[in-house]
């Protein structure tokens, strides 16, 4: 098959598998038959992918092909002549990677899901994976498309599956909040891709990835606002972690690799456009480091392991856009692309951790290792690689991250970030020696290791978080910029914050009696990062101030346009009353008038002479 016949494949075999199961009842609620054809259509769209990625390693530039869409023609742009918008298939190194970590990543996360679904009522497991299936073709075609307009009807649907998905449960009142709450912050934020789309348009009459000089700087701040929305950058990251009241192998497809990781690969393919607007990349990178500090602060006192792993995803997510406003597209894709297989396999290792105790909370855990030494040795890996510590994908990416911020001068940026590879190396040692190796609780007395189904994609996710790392050099060529990784003092010095702060970690949650006056010192940080400052800002300022200005337009509108409106009708009426008793229908009448009104108007000319 042709490149471009794979791509289709990949993307429009899921849409069909969905569409199928929307439209048969009967099979969508055939017992485990739905997740079955799921799982085939990904499997069989992971093999598109993989083939691609076997294309874009010879040949970096694999196809475009495009075919006219929409025929327009605006004044004003740099052309008024008529024109064409496009719709089609844009396949290089930066598109087949991501297809196939979107691939891999929803492959595992289904096969994980016919395990930990299967208690569920068929027509609910049906609906579960008609949702899946979905959403592989929502991220795809956001994937490959060859211009921002194709990319942004991706985009959308790919955040309305998000909300079916969070709100599977939605019986449950705090998962439907959290769904809506997903729904309308990211809708919020998507107002800006909205925005910059038309001022894109309007200015260069198309929707291509490059621009003016004049008009980057306003199109990416406008792009940036959407990004801060779907990739949860500060303030705009609350949704992620009420989202994690979708089940678990929804937070690792959505809230690990794929959706969130949207705003990044946006950045990313957008990158002439970016580099344009120095001041925009500047914005970037600090709203990334400080995103980056924040949400690895807040890590540190959650005790519920999915939020624990969200707001890392909140600051690993930092990491990526901080790497792409210091300009450097390798950086910021490539650890998009390691972090997704091992936070991916972190959260479904935590999926396993939290099907075997029934609860979310660490201190329900402890002593799991020795019950689930797969599932336990597989988030242990995670974590390392998380951490950073060498020989693990995620130090590669994170160094690369780390010199580029240091070699641009974003100073500020670079301490933030890192203090948080000492604060994320921190907590998640903190989960393991809580939940892997510390005192069992009752919970987890009958824990015992999960089936093949929930076990297998764990080793399929620890290959890649064990190896990516290795062949960024490899991988960078395909992104367009042939990058060199070696260890420098930057590198050695995030390495050593990071064992630092597992040693700290040990030292407080492994060795508890060494660590306690430790941790009382730290309680009042840990009160003020759990206190939830954010989300309380976001309820006072709409219940307050935005209600509160709501409440004034509409009285301004109901009391003085309204009223003024009223008052136009209300004398006009009256004066329409006062005047109808002039109109007798006498003949007679009206002559008398017309005589006195010739009378004064000839008085009238007399007096003006």
């Amino acid at each position: 098959m042709s490149p471009i016949q794979l791509a289709l494949l990949a993307t429009f075999l899921p849409l069909g598998t969905a569409f199928s199961l929307i439209v048969l009842p009967g099979v969508r609620r055939a017992g485990k038959l739905p997740g079955y054809i799921s799982v085939v259509t990904a499997l069989v769209a992971l093999v598109s992918a993989l083939q691609l990625f076997a294309y874009g390693l010879e040949v970096h530039d694999i196809a475009r092909v495009t075919t006219q869409w929409l025929p327009h023609s605006v004044l004003g742009a740099s052309s008024a002549a008529p024109s064409t918008i496009e719709i089609g298939v844009l396949l290089d190194g930066l598109s087949v990677s991501m297809l196939v970590v979107v691939c891999l990543v929803a492959f595992c996360v289904q096969v994980f899901s016919l395990g930990y679904m299967a208690d569920e009522p068929p027509a609910d497991f049906g609906r579960y994976f008609t949702w899946q299936s979905l959403f592989l073709f929502a991220m795809n075609t956001l994937v490959i498309a060859p211009n921002l307009l194709q990319l942004f009807l991706g985009w959308e649907l790919v955040g309305l599956v998000s909300y079916l998905l969070i709100g599977y449960y939605w019986k449950k009142p705090s998962a439907a909040r959290a769904a809506l709450k997903a729904f309308w912050i990211t809708k919020l934020a998507d107002m800006g891709l909205v925005a910059g789309l038309i001022v894109l348009f309007v200015n260069t009459g198309s929707f291509n990835w490059t621009g003016t000089v004049a008009v980057a700087g306003p199109v990416t701040l406008l792009l940036f606002i959407a990004v801060m929305g779907k990739s949860a950058q500060f303030p705009l990251h609350v949704w992620l972690p009420d989202a994690m009241e979708g089940p678990t192998p929804v937070s690792a497809l959505l809230h690990a690799a794929t959706m969130v990781a949207a705003g990044v690969f946006l950045v990313a393919r957008a990158h002439p456009l970016f580099e344009q607007a120095p001041n925009t990349q500047n914005f970037m990178a600090y709203v990334g480091g400080f995103t980056a500090l924040f949400a690895s602060i807040v890590a540190v006192v959650q005790n519920d392991i999915k939020k624990v792993l969200a707001y890392s995803t909140c600051s690993q997510l930092g990491y990526m856009v901080c790497a792409l406003g210091a300009g450097s597209q390798v950086a910021g894709f490539f650890h998009l692309t390691t972090h997704a297989f091992f936070k991916a396999m972190l959260f479904l290792a935590a999926g396993g951790l939290i099907h075997a105790v029934h609860s979310n909370d660490i201190h329900h855990m402890g002593g799991l290792f020795r019950k689930m030494k797969l599932t336990s040795g597989a988030f242990i890996i995670g974590a390392l690689a998380l951490a950073g510590v060498p020989g693990f994908s995620g130090f590669f990416s994170k160094d690369l991250i780390l010199e580029e911020v240091w070699e641009r001068g974003l100073y500020l940026p670079f301490a933030a970030l890192l203090i948080a590879a000492f604060l994320t190396a921190f907590y998640m040692g903190r989960v393991v020696f809580i939940a892997l190796f510390g005192k069992p609780s009752e919970h987890a007395e009958h824990a015992h290791e999960s089936g093949f189904a929930m076990t297998f994609p764990l080793v399929v996710l620890a290959i890649p978080a064990l190896c990516a790392g290795y062949f960024g050099a490899e991988l960078s060529g395909m992104y367009g910029e042939a990058t060199h990784f070696h260890l420098s003092p930057v590198g050695m010095t995030a390495s050593a914050l990071g064992l630092c702060g597992i040693g700290l970690s040990y030292f407080m949650f492994g060795a508890p009696q060494g660590g306690a006056a430790l941790r009382t010192v730290f309680a009042p940080l840990g009160r003020l990062a759990a206190s939830g400052i954010v989300d309380k800002s976001f309820l006072f300022g709409y219940r307050t101030v935005l209600r509160g200005f709501a409440g004034g337009i509409g009285w301004f509108d109901r009391y003085i346009i309204d009223g003024l409106m009223n008052a136009i009708g209300y004398v006009t009426l009256e004066v329409g009353a006062r005047l109808r008793p002039l109109q007798t229908g006498k003949v007679q009448d009206y002559v008398y008038v017309m005589v006195v009104a010739t009378i004064a108007l000839g008085t009238f000319a007399a007096f003006l002479r």
